[in-house]
């Protein structure tokens, strides 16, 4: 596959970088990305990705667009208040890039359609706001054997972490999958979502601008992945901390003696509508 003249001059800037160049560039416009949430964390990570040059993206949201979603959800207007949040972020991000193709999801992601969703994409990030779904998006893509960039967000502090729970070098488990670092869900009540405890919106814009970076990354295989790695960002303090994660033996999905072998446990997610999902 050649580039056009029009492709050469949108990705001037990945071209002339070592890392990426033309080859690089081609596997970010055969790529296919799924996002769950086209919300605070979901809105500039697509916003990003369709930038890039990212050929196929899907974007999951049942949603409508809410006045109170535009202080952090940057992939919608004031004029697209009441349309479906799967159709105004995918007319913006094609506004940037009309060569992105983007596949409108206009539903909930369920134990019913989770794999078949993942299973159609090579990376999906979550961008939702609630355990049940993070939970039932982390085991859908361990099943389907798909890389998963998360993220999440509280008042003003921020997580990020890629797993890829299903690579096992040489038959040996190397990476955690989600279920390592949270085993269960806290329980109901107990973490507030952001239409109970507030959000600063630009949290939302550095979480899911991170979180584009890393599937940049994972496409073009660049860098250091962050696989086995738990980023931390408290944004008052303006301060990051990684720490090492590693496989937890007793897990119910990945361990060696793994429980969990479809998503037939799983109850329908909550419905939430803010970030700590579709944030």
């Amino acid at each position: 596959m050649s580039l056009t003249d029009d492709q050469v001059e949108r990705y001037a800037r990945h071209l002339i970088l070592r890392e990426v160049g033309g080859p690089g560039q081609k596997r970010l416009i055969e790529a296919r990305v799924l996002i769950i949430g086209a919300g605070g964390l979901g809105s500039p990570a697509l916003l990003y990705l369709a930038a890039a040059g990212v050929g196929t993206i899907g974007v999951v949201d049942g949603d409508h667009v809410a006045l109170s979603n535009l202080q952090r959800q940057i992939a919608h207007t004031t004029q697209d208040v009441g349309r479906l949040k799967v159709e105004s972020a995918s007319d913006h991000a094609r506004a940037i890039n009309p060569d992105t193709h983007i596949n409108r999801h206009a539903t909930r992601i369920g134990p019913s359609n989770a794999l078949d969703l993942v299973k159609n994409y090579d990376i999906v990030l979550d961008g939702s706001d609630n355990f049940a779904t993070r939970f039932l998006v982390n085991d859908a893509c361990y099943l389907a054997e798909r890389t998963l960039v998360s993220a999440a967000v509280g008042q003003f502090d921020g997580q990020l972490a890629v797993f890829k729970a299903h690579e096992r070098p040489g038959g040996r488990r190397v990476y955690p999958c989600y279920r390592c670092l949270f085993p269960e869900a806290p329980p109901p009540g107990t973490v507030a979502s952001c239409t109970e405890a507030g959000i600063l919106g630009a949290l939302t814009g550095v979480m899911g601008t991170l979180q584009a970076l890393e599937a940049l990354k994972e496409i073009l295989q660049i860098g250091e992945t962050m696989a086995g790695r738990l980023t931390l960002y408290d944004g008052l303090g303006a301060t990051f901390r990684t720490v090492r994660v590693k496989p937890d033996p007793d897990c119910a999905l990945c361990g060696p003696k793994a429980t969990i072998r479809d998503l037939a446990a799983h109850a329908a997610p909550e419905n939430a509508t803010c970030a700590t999902a579709s944030a």
